[in-house]
């Protein structure tokens, strides 16, 4: 590690202040940000905790959707009875990610901030059409997430909230790293009221919604459409653990889980 300052505001104003400007990074539960600074792969000179912000805690339910805090852990969204009766997909997500460790201390604001490519929640987002709210405005899902760890946030703009439209039909499945519990590829079909969309997540450079699944399961929401997809390698990530080719083979295979799974 090395040397930085650390803040912990009470206000998001004070949080907001203590980023702006500064080149400083908001922790949260620090379960990706304090692995990349171990790392040297982060090096920001100021840390702003943000776990005695009051306002950014909690989860409550309407009749259109879900608003979960951005403070709220991993555990916390398994466990609530209002995402588990609303969006049970979501609960499930929350309860596969990481270890027991990792869901008691890793947030949902922290986790689509740093947008892993091989993060669970930012193929909930947006397969879900959900809209972050920060300090400042509302965005979508479809507006949030930009590239490889990059997101729409601007300087000193903190998450506050994530708002869940509630779906017809929702599941998420995913072919999960034995060591980590990432995905190497997972994908999030829901049916909407805006109609089917689907994310993927694990397989690129950032998540990303598949348009060839989505008409397909337009025409028919069913395994079998789902898995006569034939997805382009193109693009697509390569590493030790997968090909591209096999996670352009994976993603339609998890789909037709993922639509068997929502039933």
């Amino acid at each position: 590690m090395y040397s930085f300052e650390f803040v912990r505001p009470t206000s998001l104003a004070e949080a907001s202040a203590a980023l702006t400007g500064t080149g400083g990074k908001a922790v949260a539960g620090g379960q990706s940000l304090l692995s990349a600074m171990k790392l040297r792969l982060s090096q920001p000179g100021t840390l702003v905790d943000l776990s005695r912000i009051a306002e950014l805690k909690g989860i409550t339910r309407d009749d259109a959707a879900v608003s979960i805090g951005a403070l709220s852990t991993h555990a916390e969204v398994a466990a609530s009875p209002a995402v588990r009766k609303a969006i049970p997909a979501l609960a499930d997500l929350a309860h596969g990610i990481g270890d027991r460790q990792v869901r008691n201390r890793g947030t949902l604001g922290g986790s689509i901030a740093h947008n892993d490519p091989a993060a669970c929640y930012p193929a909930a987002l947006l397969a879900l059409g959900a809209t972050v709210r920060t300090t400042t405005r509302l965005i979508t899902a479809d507006d949030f997430f930009t590239g490889l760890y990059e997101t729409a946030l601007a300087d000193g703009e903190i998450i506050t909230s994530v708002s869940f439209p509630i779906p017809r039909k929702a599941a998420y499945v995913k072919f999960a790293s034995p060591a980590s519990r990432f995905a190497l590829v997972g994908v999030f079909v829901a049916q909407t009221s805006n109609g089917v969309r689907v994310a993927v997540t694990g397989a690129g450079p950032s998540v990303f919604r598949s348009s060839e699944l989505e008409s397909a399961l337009t025409r028919s929401f069913t395994p079998d459409a789902a898995k006569a997809v034939t997805i382009s390698a193109s693009g697509l990530n390569g590493d030790l653990h997968a090909s591209p080719e096999y996670r352009a083979h994976l993603i339609p295979v998890l789909a037709s889980r993922a639509v068997a799974a929502a039933g």
